[in-house]
């Protein structure tokens, strides 16, 4: 990382990050630490892990997590150590397993809620506490569908980060409720590796300057975003469809019938909610955009994209490939330009960073955001 201070554009323009925060391992890594090791991340679709003793291995931060259905409904999250001598405990990314987790190492198991159950020759250790020495065990939350996790010791209030970045940016938790998340069903899940830094994939998303230049399909469909401007971050707005539009689809075709709590006022609209430090969400009225990041080093990130519609409409088999394509698009558009951007970051001209036009502003507070994590 520089020790100078950025050079202050005059004028419209105001600095960004300087270029080694995008490529250096060691502001990777304090990022990794302050930021991911702390704060929550949406890890998993909940749908995806439906019965008792299904399970799903994700990274988060710094560790790899386990996230395992109990048998009482509910998920429960553990780190996938085995407590005996370290062992990976469960080595698929997914799958289902019985009464018990079993590392392959020593035979040690664990009941689905963590604790050890047996080992070889655990009778004849009678002094061994198994509470004591059951899985680790990792904070987790559903909301929206999801599993979010934290790997702090001492959580910071899921109401007052996560829940409070979407209220924030649409007004109230009722305008998310009406999407009803928790009862979609995927239709379509793309995973994209991108070479490129997570925070320049989160500037992308924060801002629209770009949207004219590489997104001519997203523009014919949200003509505001052709102005440069970032709408979609003001509060409660949702950017209008054209009027030639009839769906959020690449050719502007009709897409489905709008999600049955959608209001009048959500009707014909798209909101765009950036939930630091890892998820998008994109809303519309006949399906939700859900974006999830797992950054695995300083210039290589993974986005999971799932396409989410009201359940009787995947259940039917309907085609959904018209809605999908245009935020598909998009996607590749946007991976590509930030593809582009990540090896100028080690160049001499990018040292001190670049600029944001007033239209980008916004993205400093993301900047400091991000310093004062690292720093603190």
């Amino acid at each position: 990382m520089q020790s100078g201070s950025p050079v202050t554009p005059a004028g419209s323009l105001i600095p960004t990050l300087e270029g080694s925060w995008y490529t250096a391992p060691d502001v990777f890594a304090r990022e990794r630490q302050a930021i991911f090791d702390r704060d929550w991340l949406c890890v998993a679709r909940a749908g995806d892990i439906p019965a008792p003793g299904q399970f799903q291995v994700v990274q988060a931060g710094s560790e790899s997590v386990l996230v395992v259905r109990q048998r009482a409904g509910g998920l429960r999250a553990f780190l996938n150590v085995c407590r005996h001598r370290g062992s990976r405990l469960c080595l698929e990314e997914s799958g289902q397993t019985g009464r018990y987790l079993r590392c392959s190492y020593h035979a040690w198991a664990y009941e689905l809620g963590g604790r050890l159950a047996a080992a070889p020759n655990l009778a004849r250790m009678p002094d061994i506490d198994r509470d004591a020495y059951g899985l680790v065990p990792v904070a987790l939350r559903e909301w929206l569908g999801y599993a979010w996790v934290c790997l702090a010791k001492e959580p910071p209030s899921f109401e007052d980060t996560v829940v409070s970045a979407v209220t924030g940016r649409l007004g109230t938790e009722q305008a998310i409720k009406s999407y009803a998340l928790d009862d979609l069903a995927l239709g379509r899940r793309i995973t994209y590796e991108v070479a490129a830094n997570w925070k320049l994939l989160v500037e992308n998303f924060m801002e629209c300057y770009h949207c004219a230049p590489i997104h001519p399909e997203l523009t014919s469909v949200l003509p505001e975003f052709a102005g440069g401007y970032a709408a979609q971050y003001y509060v409660g707005h949702g950017a209008e469809f054209a009027e030639r539009v009839s769906g959020f689809t690449i050719d502007g075709s009709p897409g489905f019938g709008r999600l049955p709590g959608v209001t009048d006022e959500q009707d014909r609209r798209y909101y765009a909610i950036t939930i630091r430090p890892q998820v998008f969400i994109n809303l519309v009225p006949d399906h939700v955009i859900f974006h999830r990041m797992i950054p695995h080093g300083p210039d290589h990130t993974t986005v999971i994209c799932d396409w989410l519609f009201d359940a009787a409409v995947v259940a039917s088999g309907q085609d959904v490939s018209r809605s999908v394509e245009l935020f598909d698009r998009v996607n590749l558009q946007d991976f590509a330009a930030c593809e582009r951007t990540q090896p100028s970051m080690s160049s001499r001209a990018y040292e001190s960073g670049g600029v944001l036009v007033p239209s980008e502003h916004h993205i400093g507070d993301f900047h400091t955001w991000v310093r004062t994590r690292v720093s603190a």
